[in-house]
């Protein structure tokens, strides 16, 4: 792969609320030969069971994983079954990530962020009894920031946050937290929430 690919492919299997996360690929000897070979730009850790007992095996010693096979298998949970091939090698990253954000979800449907919460499952933004209700991205936005100590970059948040669409133009960026500051502000009456310094955005 070239290195704009393995570029686009870090950017695609990394996300602000996932670490490592475990992908088993099951009976599927080419996919995980193929993932196997790219394991080291992904944020994937890539592991093979070709039976139902190494698979058994894996799944006692693991919290976060996925199974990916190309058949249904109806005894086991956290299953992807790709059966849509030939499939492009960005989408099937992006298709993992989303699987994998889902799971969390569903175990952990609230973060707290200082005094508000997020629901990310109803995509709202409450403290109390006052809510608002935001976007995908608002809500990847707010969760990123929340993650860093420091302030972060437009820069960085157009490639983590934006993911590769690295077409989109940096005011772009800019436009979108300045409505979102104001969504806060109008409903909320914080203008500290998200704070805007030279160097990139904060949550403190």
């Amino acid at each position: 792969l070239s290195e704009e690919c393995v570029y686009f492919l870090q950017k695609l299997s990394y996300s602000p609320f996932l670490n490592m996360q475990n992908l088993i690929i099951y009976k599927f000897t080419p996919l995980y030969h193929i993932l196997e070979e790219l394991s080291l730009d992904l944020n994937f850790n890539i592991i093979f069971a070709n039976n139902e007992n190494s698979l058994n095996d894996q799944i006692k010693k693991l919290n976060n994983y996925l199974i990916i096979s190309n058949e249904k298998n109806l005894d086991i949970s956290n299953q992807f079954v790709l059966d849509d091939l030939p499939i492009n090698i960005f989408k099937l990253v992006e298709k993992i990530n989303i699987k994998f954000l889902k799971q969390q979800f569903n175990s952990q449907s609230e973060v707290k962020i200082n005094n508000y919460t997020i629901d990310l499952n109803s995509r709202e933004f409450f403290i109390n009894d006052t809510k608002l209700k935001l976007t995908e991205k608002e809500i990847n936005t707010i969760t990123y920031l929340s993650k860093s100590n420091k302030p972060v970059s437009i820069d960085e948040l157009q490639e983590m946050v934006w993911s590769y669409q690295s077409d989109i133009e940096t005011h772009t960026v800019e436009t979108h937290i300045y409505r979102l500051r104001k969504k806060i502000f109008n409903t909320f009456n914080d203008n500290e929430f998200i704070i805007s310094k030279k160097n990139g955005y904060q949550i403190k």
